[in-house]
């Protein structure tokens, strides 16, 4: 598991099947979830505790891991920041627990859906398929994308604020690309989980969770965000900052700071 921060899973070779980890310490959840999952075209390995998850990861490296929150040794979400600790492993969390404390802290550690239980195999498959599709979605070709300090490069997959580069995650990144694109534009969160996620159904914690993440990244005070602002009621608006005023040691009055204007167009154009 190398990737890096932010980089997607690249696709299998042509005629390969994507394989997943199921990890469930119910051998009857894990049996229905692995079947449906081998019926869908996918190659599926199994293991029964946290520290065997850890270890089958490592050596086997899946395309996604499909995981228990309740696990013996480990707990899903120890299990689910370890596996995060070498890049963007897509994972899927199943759940017993409907509160939604134990959603969002799934998502917090970097899980990118969850299903709570008794669920639906087919819908399973179909959060799996979603997952993975975007994961592997080539990014759009075109220019960096600029605001203020920020710069993301679409085809690398590299996000700086300054000289500094970001760790995000996938979803991260593609959530703040998606900011930079719609500048001043207020988004729901709806619009935001059908062309950030890809999904046209969710829980839209998912949403409120990963716009917390990201400001805790690229905001200076993420408890009073300046970037990323909340529309109550509807959703986020990205606000790029202002530039700021010109300075007698910078130049003469009135003359603009070297690359603000071109960031902010580049932001408008793309």
């Amino acid at each position: 598991m190398s990737n890096a921060p932010g980089t997607a899973a690249s696709a299998p070779p042509h005629g390969a099947r994507r394989q997943v980890l199921v990890v469930d310490d119910d051998p009857t959840v894990a049996e229905v979830v692995a079947g449906y999952l081998d019926r869908a075209g996918f190659a599926v390995e199994r293991a029964a505790d946290g520290p065997s998850a850890v270890a089958r990861a490592a050596s086997s490296r899946p395309d996604l891991v499909v995981l228990d929150l309740m696990l013996p040794g480990m707990d899903g979400l120890e299990v689910c920041r370890r596996l995060r600790e070498d890049g963007p492993l897509p994972v899927v969390m199943l759940t017993a627990r409907g509160d939604e404390d134990d959603r969002i802290l799934g998502l917090e550690v970097g899980a990118d859906d969850y299903v709570t239980k008794p669920f639906s195999p087919r819908e399973l498959v179909l959060r799996v398929e979603a997952v993975l599709r975007r994961a592997g979605t080539p990014p759009p070709a075109g220019p960096w994308l600029r605001s203020g300090t920020l710069a993301l490069d679409p085809a690398a997959r590299r996000a700086l604020s300054g000289d500094v580069e970001l760790a995000l995650t996938i979803r991260e990144f593609d959530l703040l690309a998606f900011f930079l694109r719609h500048p001043g534009r207020v988004l729901g969160r709806e619009e935001l989980m059908r062309r950030v996620w890809g999904w046209e159904f969710g829980d839209l914690s998912t949403v409120t969770v990963h716009v917390r993440r990201l400001r805790e990244k690229v905001e200076d005070d993420p408890a009073r965000p300046r970037l990323i602002s909340t529309v109550w009621g509807v959703g986020y608006r990205f606000d790029p900052p202002e530039p700021e005023p010109d300075r007698p040691a910078g130049g003469t009055a009135g003359e603009a700071r070297p690359g603000t204007a071109a960031s902010e167009a580049e932001v408008r154009d793309a």
